[in-house]
């Protein structure tokens, strides 16, 4: 292998790298902008998380969004199983055990779970009060098995025009850095 062979494949090899770091920040910035790029997501309809961030409750799916530089491209994904169903919207069946969460749900909304020393429930006002989110999670319980909920595309990684600028400029960047550093030596 000759030098000019080396120094492309070590040109390539850095244009991949800051591509992977500047895509995987931006990507990343897409949860704190609750939007993609531009694009913003469609707004949360349920009452839980008041002022919340969208698809930011545990903060998993966040920071699932891992990168691998494969040959001579570089992969961006999420081996989380709901993420897809963000990314790209659609619908789900409901099933009995989402049945049984949203009831748990439900029941700790409604702070049903509140109890007395001696094991009696508290007959307090947090106890009594179903609040909205109570409300909410209600409604999800009661639906029946197979009906369907839909869920809204919130996407979070893929093409758009800010990333092929993104991936343009850095490429053109390290070329520059490249032609800029050229010994030119004359014998």
């Amino acid at each position: 292998m000759n030098d000019i062979d080396r120094q492309t494949r070590a040109i390539f090899k850095s244009i991949l790298r800051d591509i992977k770091v500047e895509l995987g920040d931006e990507f990343d910035r897409n949860f704190e902008r609750e939007a993609f790029f531009s694009q913003s997501w469609a707004r949360r309809k349920s009452p839980t998380r008041p002022g919340g961030h969208i698809l930011v409750d545990t903060g998993a799916l966040r920071r699932s969004v891992r990168s691998e530089i494969r040959e001579s491209s570089i992969v961006f994904f999420s081996d989380l199983p709901y993420a897809a169903i963000h990314n790209e919207g659609g619908e789900i069946k409901v099933t009995a055990r989402m049945k049984r969460f949203f009831w748990y749900k439900y029941y700790s909304a409604t702070g049903s779970f509140g109890r007395r020393k001696d094991g009696t429930l508290r007959q307090d006002k947090r106890n009594r009060q179903l609040t909205s989110e109570a409300d909410f999670w209600k409604a999800m319980a009661l639906m029946k098995v197979g009906g369907t909920i839909k869920i809204p595309q919130r996407k979070f990684l893929g093409k758009s025009p800010e990333v092929e600028a993104a991936v343009r400029e850095i490429i053109e960047e390290n070329l520059n850095e490249y032609i800029n550093n050229i010994n030119f030596n004359i014998k």
